[in-house]
This record gives C-alpha cells, sequence and structure tokens, in this order.
C-alpha cells in the first residue's frame, strides 16, 4: 500500500513540477531578453525569487540580490523592501536565523520610511513566522498580534484590499494558531485555524491550505480523533506536493509519522519519517532535518537498533550545529557506540570464556568509569568556561545599555528643548502678527476718544449759550465716535483671545470650529507678523472659502499651529523669490477651503521658489530644514504632520514644482 501511494505521489508531483518549471523558463528566457536598465528585468528577478522560495531558497537568495541591488541601482525603495522581504524568507527557510532577522527589521524600517503599510505589516508577520519555526513561541506572539493591529488599522484607510493582501489575515491567523497548539491550548488554536480554514476556502488561497490542513490535523490528534487528523495530514501532503512547497511536505510527512507511531504501526511512521527526512534534506531546510533525524532517532533507539539510531544521531547533531552554532560532541558518541558494540560481542562468547568474559566486564566497566570521568571533568571544565565568558559578556551588555540609556536620556531632552523652541519661534511669529494686527484697532479708539473729548466741550459750549439743537447733534456724533469705539475694542479683545488661545497648551480636547474663520485669522497674523519686520514686503492674499462650511470638531489651538507654520513658509517662500527676481515678480499666497469626499480640504499655496524633487520626501522628517542657520529648527512641519495625522487621523499631501510654487493640501475626516 505504502509503495502504491508514493507512485501516485511521485507522477503527481511530476506533472506539477513540468507546470512550475514551464513558468520558470519562461521567466529565465524573458530574463535573457531584458536590459540592465530596464525595471522589466527588475520584475522578472522578483517573480523568479518568489517562485523558487518555496522549492529552492539557494536559487531565492540568488535572484532576491540580483532584484535588490537594481532596485536600490533605480532608487525603488518599494521594490528593494520586496526584494529583501524574498530574501529573507529564505534565509528563514533554510534556518538562517541569524541572518533572516536583520533583514526583518531593517525591511521595517524601509517601509516606515515610505509609508508602506502593507509591507510593514507583512514584515511583523514574517518575523513571528520565523519565531514559531525556530520555536521560540513566546517572542512569536507579540510579533503576530502586533501584525494583526496593524493589518486592522490598514483595513480602515483602504477602501479596496487586493486578494493577494487580503491573504495576508489568513497567514497571520494561521500563525497564531500554530503558536497557540505548541503551547497547548487547543481551543484557542482551533478557532484561529477555522477561521483561517473558511477564509482561505472562500477566498481560494491554495498555498495555504497544506499548512491548515497540517495544523487541523494536529489538532485533532491532541483531541483523540486519529482518523480525522489523518484526512488531514494527507490533504497536506497532496497540495504540498501541488504547490511543490517542499518545507511543508516534510512536515506533513513528520505530523503523519508521528500519528502512526503513536498508533503503534511503526512500518508506516519510520516509512513517513525517512520520506520527512528526505525531503527536507533535499531542499536545505535545517530545522525540518533537525525535527525529522530526531524522530527517527528516537524510534530506532526505541527499537534498540544502535547503527540506526547513531547514523540519525549524526544527521541530527550536524543541523543542529548548522542551526545553533553548538560544539559537536561525535567523537564522545562515538566512543561510547563502540563501548556498547564491544560488549555485546564480549556477551556472545559468555558460553565458551566465561572467565575471559567476566575480566573483560570488569575492565570495560572501569574503562567506563574512566570515560565518564573524563567526560564529567571535560564538561564541568567547559561550564566554568562558558560561564565566566558569558559574565564578561553580561558585564559589557550591561555597560553597553546604560550607555544607550544615557544617550537617550540626552536625545530626549535636546528634543523637549529644540520643540519648546519650535513653540517659542512659532509664538514670535503670532506675537509680530498680532501687534501690526491690534495697532488698527487702537488707533482708531484713540483718534475717536480725541474727537470725543473736542465734541464735549463744543457741547458744554453750546449749552451754555443755550444752543440746544446744536449740542444734541454734537451728542449724536459722540454717540456714533462712541459705537465705533466699541466696535474696535471688541476687534482688539478677539484678537488677544485669539492668541491667548494659540499660546497655551492644547488640551486635545475637539470642540466645533469655523474653519474658514480660523484660517483667515492665522493668514492675516502670519502676514502681518512677517511685515513687522520687513516693512517693504507686501504680497497679494487670495482666499477661497467654501460656502455653507459646516462647524469641524478638531483642537483649533493645534490646527492654528499648523496654519501658522504653513502661512509663515509660504511667506518665506515667496519673500525669498522676490528678492531674486526683483519688484517684476508678484508674490501670492492662495488660501482654499472645501469639503470633499466626507473630508475637509485647506490647501496653501504659493508662487514661490518650490521644493526640489531631491528633498522633497524629507520635509516632514523631524529636524530637516532648508532655512540657514538660526532661522528655523526643523520642527514646524513635522510637529504639523504629528497634530494633522495623529491627532485627527488625516493627512498632509505636498505638491511643488522648482521654481514655480508649493501647494500643501490637509485632509481631515469630518
Amino acid at each position: 500500500m505504502k509503495k502504491i501511494l508514493a507512485i501516485i505521489l511521485l507522477l503527481f508531483a511530476v506533472f506539477t513540477v513540468c507546470a512550475q518549471s514551464k513558468r520558470i523558463d519562461t521567466l529565465r528566457f524573458s530574463l535573457s531578453k531584458a536590459t540592465e536598465q530596464d525595471t522589466i528585468r527588475l520584475n522578472i528577478l522578483k517573480e523568479l525569487s518568489r517562485d523558487y522560495f518555496i522549492s529552492k531558497p539557494d536559487s531565492s537568495l540568488f535572484f532576491g540580490q540580483q532584484a535588490y541591488d537594481l532596485a536600490v541601482k533605480f532608487k525603488l525603495l518599494k521594490d528593494q523592501s520586496q526584494a529583501l522581504n524574498y530574501m529573507a524568507d529564505a534565509y528563514s527557510s533554510l534556518g538562517d536565523y541569524a541572518k533572516c532577522f536583520p533583514l526583518y527589521f531593517k525591511i521595517i524600517r524601509l517601509d516606515e520610511s515610505i509609508d508602506y503599510e502593507f509591507g510593514t505589516v507583512t514584515e511583523y508577520n514574517n518575523i513571528g513566522s520565523a519565531y514559531v519555526a525556530k520555536q521560540d513561541y513566546l517572542k512569536a506572539l507579540p510579533y503576530l498580534q502586533l501584525g494583526l493591529r496593524r493589518w486592522d488599522v490598514y483595513l480602515k484607510s483602504h477602501n479596496v484590499v487586493a486578494i493577494n493582501q487580503r491573504e495576508m489575515r489568513s497567514v497571520l491567523w494561521i500563525n497564531v494558531g500554530e503558536v497557540f497548539l505548541y503551547t497547548h491550548k487547543i481551543d484557542s488554536a482551533d478557532y484561529y485555524l477555522q477561521a483561517c480554514y473558511t477564509d482561505s476556502k472562500k477566498n481560494h488561497f491554495d498555498d495555504l491550505l497544506n499548512n491548515i490542513e497540517r495544523d487541523l490535523g494536529e489538532v485533532e490528534i491532541a483531541r483523540g480523533h486519529k482518523e480525522a487528523a489523518l484526512k488531514y495530514f494527507r490533504d497536506a501532503v497532496t497540495i504540498s506536493i501541488k504547490i511543490e512547497d517542499v518545507e511543508n511536505l516534510s512536515i506533513a510527512y513528520l505530523s503523519m509519522a508521528n500519528l502512526y507511531h503513536k498508533d503503534k504501526r511503526l512500518d508506516s511512521a519510520e516509512f513517513y519519517a525517512q520520506k520527512a527526512l528526505e525531503t527536507a534534506s533535499a531542499g536545505k531546510y535545517l530545522q525540518d532535518v533537525w525535527n525529522a533525524g530526531k524522530v527517527l532517532y528516537s524510534y530506532y533507539d526505541e527499537e534498540g537498533n544502535l547503527p540506526q539510531a547513531y547514523k540519525y544521531l549524526k544527521i541530527t547533531t550536524a543541523a543542529k550545529d548548522s542551526l545553533f552554532s553548538q560544539d559537536k560532541v561525535k567523537q564522545m558518541l562515538s566512543l561510547d557506540f563502540d563501548e556498547k558494540q564491544r560488549q555485546r560481542d564480549i556477551e556472545a562468547a559468555q558460553t565458551q570464556e566465561r572467565d575471559k568474559v567476566r575480566m573483560y566486564l570488569l575492565i570495560a566497566g572501569m574503562l567506563v568509569l574512566l570515560v565518564l570521568a573524563f567526560t564529567f571533568w571535560r564538561a564541568n571544565k567547559a561550564r566554568t568556561k562558558a560561564y565566566n565568558l558569558l559574565h564578561k559578556q553580561k558585564e559589557e551588555i550591561d555597560f553597553q545599555k546604560a550607555k544607550v540609556e544615557h544617550t537617550l536620556t540626552e536625545l530626549k531632552s535636546t528634543q523637549k528643548q529644540l520643540i519648546q523652541s519650535e513653540k517659542m519661534a512659532s509664538l514670535g511669529e503670532l506675537t509680530a502678527g498680532v501687534a501690526h494686527e491690534i495697532q488698527n484697532p487702537l488707533n482708531f479708539i484713540n483718534n475717536f476718544s480725541e474727537v470725543n473729548t473736542e465734541l464735549i466741550d463744543e457741547m458744554e459750549d453750546g449749552l451754555k449759550k443755550g444752543d440746544t439743537e446744536d449740542a444734541i447733534t454734537i451728542a449724536a456724533g459722540i454717540r456714533q465716535n462712541l459705537e465705533k469705539i466699541v466696535h474696535h475694542g471688541k476687534r482688539a479683545d478677539a484678537i488677544v483671545k485669539g492668541m491667548l488661545q494659540h499660546s497655551r497648551a492644547s488640551s486635545d480636547v475637539k470642540e466645533p470650529t469655523d474653519i474658514n474663520k480660523l484660517a483667515d485669522e492665522y493668514l492675516r497674523l502670519a502676514y502681518h507678523g512677517l511685515r513687522a519686520k520687513e516693512k517693504s514686503f507686501n504680497a497679494e492674499l487670495v482666499t477661497n472659502f467654501a460656502k455653507d462650511l459646516p462647524m469641524i470638531d478638531m483642537v483649533p489651538q493645534d490646527i492654528g499651529r499648523v496654519l501658522l507654520n504653513l502661512f509663515n513658509n509660504a511667506f518665506y517662500a515667496v519673500q525669498k523669490k522676490q528678492k531674486l527676481a526683483g519688484n517684476d515678480f508678484k508674490p501670492i499666497v492662495e488660501l482654499t477651503t472645501e469639503r470633499k469626499d466626507g473630508n475637509l480640504e485647506i490647501i496653501v499655496k504659493d508662487n514661490g521658489q518650490g521644493i526640489p524633487e531631491d528633498i522633497k520626501d524629507k520635509i516632514l522628517q523631524p529636524f530637516f530644514t532648508t532655512k540657514p542657520t538660526g532661522e528655523g529648527t526643523g520642527l514646524g512641519l513635522s510637529l504639523s504632520y504629528d497634530i494633522v495625522v495623529k491627532g485627527h487621523d488625516g493627512k498632509i499631501d505636498v505638491k511643488s514644482k522648482e521654481g514655480e510654487g508649493s501647494e500643501f493640501r490637509i485632509s481631515i475626516p469630518v
């Protein structure tokens, strides 16, 4: 029966391999026609790296490295991230965790720099998956849970998600389910695996089904359902062969072997364990070689078949050394094996030379004691040496940790000072604008007060002379002047209140806000603030306010800071261009508000110098500034980005053309 099954599996594998080989041959032919400067070549290299990942990780690394080098040459950051991901996955499959983990963390930093949210979710899953393969489940679970949380955020920010991206949720469920499975939390494992199984069937995620089928089989074993488990394992083998998933094929074989072993069907157990080892060895999956080797070693050791047990112990030890860099112990194992074999030879000759056998046994016992004594002495010496080395390493790590913590404290202190400097600079700009803006109402108040004094004198003279009509006319004029004084007094009071509201710390409490009024107020204040320093500067202010715009829930102090930063930058840009272009250039700053697709849009546009293309991606980064030393902290746009994105769930888009001007668009959900 085993031979028939093996023949069927072999024929099925040949058919699927032919189909896969045809695709790879097509890609290789296309690669030979692509030029070095062609992005088509980059895409082909990525496809080859991805296709070889399951069946030939070494080839996946080869093509992935070429794809990465080409992506770096073309400065395509997203393609760099994808190529590195295929390479890291290949290293993880090969059991080379020392290389895969640094790559995963490098990819996360790269994805975050280009705001590639789906890539970040993928890497958190891959890190957790690698820890699952490494059997370090306590470290795996936090990364997988973080991946699920980031996935939920990603779904909320994208109306449409591609089918290959939706598959990521199922992949995360598999890995979380495996963590619970291997930590013996069977109900939790079954919950996630069943959810993944339903989702994969619905969306035809065939490349996940083999893994799910095998894990569900392990769940059934834990519940004592052997026949149900065996069906899952057989389905997993069939699917793994179909998609050329060598690693999961090896794992499925090993699960079948363990099931047969528990059922006392030892021949079948040994057969499938051998298949697991052969499959893992062919694909160079050291973790699975180690697992299969341990199982075969335990089988033959139970049977007392020491030559076979020793054979698989050597395979297991070699794989373990490659995985974890442990010292080899082959010599001691060889001595122990030779001693056991010699004792069997002595026992076979007992009937002929009983006295000699007793002497040999005595000598053999002494040799064993000497070997054990030597072994214990050597192990104790190695343990002492290892302890001293670890102690030194711990001291060095503690020192470096203290040094890093001290540096981090200093950086946080410096960052707080810089943020405060930016806030004070913003407040200074606002103060200058307020001083200039409040001067007008104060002038009106003073002038009308002086006029009223003169009119009162005239009215007194008229009353003394009995000229009541003239006195009544003067009184009416005084009333009009007082009304104007009250009007301009209220205007000054509103300006002062606005300044106080801006200067005090934000309460982070959102309140209904008239955005048109708020934006117009800060535009005028920013303009007059600059004119207070540069009397000769003039600019045309263009406002396009949306009519019937409702009150918007927001933190007015925070949005005011954002607008002030954008207006100050716009005026700075047009002023700088005017100094270079001369009086023929007319500075224009345009402010627009509108409601679009359920969002509030605030657009600040200028006709200044624009932003160079090579720094456009950096302007929202903390501490980056194009202004001369002393004129900017590099925190204005960074703080604005945090207020809009993190504080109001919005976004900031930047459009600019060097030499023609810039446009900043703030979008906040209504």
